[in-house]
């Protein structure tokens, strides 16, 4: 039975160190080269514009093909919003030469595996399979880059689906109602404040008509970029990214333009009670530059501040929270800094079983409040650089890494060379640059606390 990821923000910890630290370099055949530092990927970009990398990896005889769109739920028109992830679910109905779900079908018959997924910021498509069967995926997923066939008859029952899928993991689950909700406060105009499944009633008023406009609007080869990883070189897979998706023609795409954040004034606070809570928790949010939007000069120095703070057992939070205080069964941050636009600096505390919320809200804030005021240490910064740098070491231990790294990072804005230079530039920053981003953007006006608390059933 085929399973699609549907939507996510794909922000983890692990893959957004993963994705600062992938690295370009060049092929004989007429790409450019640079010094390779973790996957030594080879790239160069078809004459419609479809960029092309490919990381080659020999331990087995097989590849993972990953196709990225840039576009994702943010890019959504007014009112359509759940439109970019139903049309990934769509993506499967079917083209002018293969019927609905047969693709899926071939891939199963083939032995492989494939998925799809939907952000704010991109939507991709991979499949795995033994080298050999490379040029039945390309060949399909090039297809429906411009043949997708539609009708009503495939794509209301689809809706039906969308919705149910909201109602099982957000409208049956207190954790992402409340996730929704930080999210909705967070951003008071920017375009991820609005979930990326949609609102329902949203959703209930898509159709044929608003899904195939935003298909045809950004589904193009020069808005997406192929990413295959695995046994298989840039001179072996060019004649196929040739033969299969060179001769799509280019088609004008709209530049994506989003609504602006304004300047925000007070801090915010989200309270959710429910009889299903079995776990009380406190977030708190902080907008945050990414690589690319105002305030970007702060980006590396955040990953390694989050890095101190949350960076597993030995952090500061887990060790103060977890362990000194006795107060919290897990404790931590995290920090995406490959999003298109603005992002967010996050942190989380349980508290113990037999103990209340509220002081558990208190030691996170006190920590907060500690960095921001007193700062990290020499000591501190030097060993989360170290950190940082060593997981670089096992991004070739799964085949999907690579393409996960290099979709994320180029279809956020980020290029070659700045991924290239990530080991770099987290060498060179400093404590004073931690404590500057500290200050910067752990601001009380511009966050929200979330609270997630049981409620006795009536």
């Amino acid at each position: 039975m085929h399973r699609r990821l549907g939507f996510a923000r794909a922000v983890s910890r692990a893959g957004l160190v993963l994705a600062a630290a992938a690295f370009m370099s060049l092929w004989a055949a007429g790409a450019s080269r640079v010094e390779a530092r973790v996957f030594d990927p080879e790239t160069f970009t078809l004459d419609n514009g479809l960029q092309v990398v490919v990381v080659t990896n020999r331990r087995a005889p097989i590849v993972t093909h990953m196709l990225w769109y840039k576009v994702g739920a943010a890019d959504e028109a007014a009112g359509e919003s759940g439109n970019a992830h139903f049309l990934e679910h769509l993506m499967f109905k079917g083209t002018d030469t293969l019927g609905p779900g047969e693709f899926s079908r071939i891939i199963a018959l083939n032995g492989g595996q494939e998925n799809a997924f939907t952000s704010y910021d991109y939507t991709g498509y991979y499949q795995t399979v033994a080298r050999d069967r490379l040029e039945i995926v390309m060949k399909h997923e090039a297809d429906r880059m411009t043949h997708l066939r539609l009708t009503d008859e495939v794509v209301l029952p689809e809706r039906e689906v969308i919705l149910e899928e909201r109602r099982s993991r957000i409208d049956n689950d207190p954790g992402p109602q409340l996730r929704e909700m930080m999210q909705a406060t967070l951003y008071l105009n920017h375009p991820y404040r609005i979930p990326i499944i949609g609102w329902e009633h949203e959703i209930d008023e898509l159709n044929t008509e608003t899904v195939l406009a935003f298909y045809r609007r950004w589904y193009a080869p020069n808005n997406a970029v192929l990413i295959v990883a695995g046994d298989v070189t840039a001179a072996e897979l060019r004649p196929l990214a040739e033969t299969y998706y060179g001769k799509i023609p280019t088609r004008p795409v709209p530049e994506r333009k989003r609504a602006a954040e304004p300047r925000q004034h007070a801090p915010r606070i989200v309270t959710l009670r429910s009889p299903r809570v079995r776990q009380p928790s406190v977030s708190i949010a902080y907008l945050a530059p990414s690589y690319n939007s105002e305030g970007s000069e702060h980006a590396y120095a955040l990953q390694v501040l989050g890095e101190i703070l949350g960076g597993g057992t030995t952090s500061r939070l887990y060790r103060s929270l977890v362990v000194e205080q006795a107060l919290a069964t897990g404790a931590g941050s995290s920090y995406s800094s490959s999003a298109y636009d603005l992002s967010s600096f996050d942190f989380h505390a349980s508290p113990r079983p037999g103990i209340e919320l509220e002081p558990v809200e208190a030691a996170l804030r006190e920590q907060i409040e500690d960095v921001r005021k007193d700062g990290v240490t020499e000591d501190e910064v030097a060993a989360a650089k170290r950190r940082l740098r060593a997981s670089a070491v096992y991004a070739r231990d799964s085949l999907r890494t690579a393409p996960n790294v290099f979709g994320r990072a180029l279809t956020t804005g980020s290029t070659v060379e700045d991924v290239e230079s990530w080991p770099d530039r987290i060498a060179a920053v400093t404590a004073e640059q931690v404590n500057a981003a500290a200050r910067a953007v752990l601001l009380e006006n511009r966050s929200v606390t979330g609270r997630l608390l049981p409620e006795p059933a009536d």
